[in-house]
């Protein structure tokens, strides 16, 4: 991961915060108490208690690219990614799934579930997923230039 401390944001050879003082070319939008504190740090953190299942495809899939994660090893993340709707029996599109889930939760039931029905193998891939969610835990994974 590469993090630049500098400012991208220029105008008439000023930084954008310079020039936004001095004049009204760069408007701002009010930001709501609670989005103002998680975006008031700017450091983007990998939760897997809280992420939607489009955020975990976006993570492993940056983790695949990157060459931290095999193809074999992602098997295990790409079946949390997966919902289907109880009423249409139908997949869910992740895109539009807003719902946060507790991965770190859905990977220690599928173990147990898995070992309830004597599936080592399946067990032992979902182990491997949550040493791995553990292990990326809190880690920073972007820095947000706009706060």
């Amino acid at each position: 991961m590469r993090i630049d401390a500098g400012s991208y944001l220029y105008q008439n050879g000023q930084t954008a915060s310079a020039t936004a003082a001095s004049s009204n070319s760069l408007a701002t939008a009010p930001v709501e108490p609670a989005a103002a504190h998680a975006l008031s740090s700017g450091i983007i953190k990998t939760d897997f208690t809280g992420m939607t299942r489009q955020q975990l495809s976006d993570w492993m899939n940056d983790q695949i690219r990157s060459g931290a994660m095999s193809l074999d090893e992602s098997t295990a993340f790409l079946g949390m990614t997966l919902r289907i709707d109880a009423q249409t029996m139908q997949p869910v599109d992740m895109a539009s799934d807003t719902m946060p889930v507790d991965f770190v939760d859905k990977a220690k039931q599928g173990i147990a579930g898995a070992l309830s029905r004597g599936d080592r193998d399946g067990a032992a891939q979902l182990q491997a997923a949550l040493a791995t969610m553990q292990r990326y835990q809190g880690q920073v994974t972007g820095v947000d230039i706009r706060a």
